[in-house]
């Protein structure tokens, strides 16, 4: 299992942050996202192995400066 936001999913083998979002629906293009508290930027999430016990946290992506 992991934790999605305030959900607690399945973790099968093989996936990815990437794919955890798609299956959740999530437009990857407006959310900022972290692992196990750390920034993941959009172009590493295919490349994000995900692992039971992983916290996945989803943000409204926000520009500024």
């Amino acid at each position: 299992m992991l934790h999605f936001n305030d959900l607690t999913l399945p973790c099968p083998d093989g996936l990815t942050l990437a794919a955890l979002l798609e299956s959740q629906q999530m437009e990857a293009t407006q959310v900022a996202t972290a692992v196990n508290g750390t920034f993941v930027a959009r172009e590493q999430r295919e490349a994000t192995p995900l692992r039971p016990g992983d916290t996945v946290l989803t943000f409204q992506a926000i520009a500024g400066g």
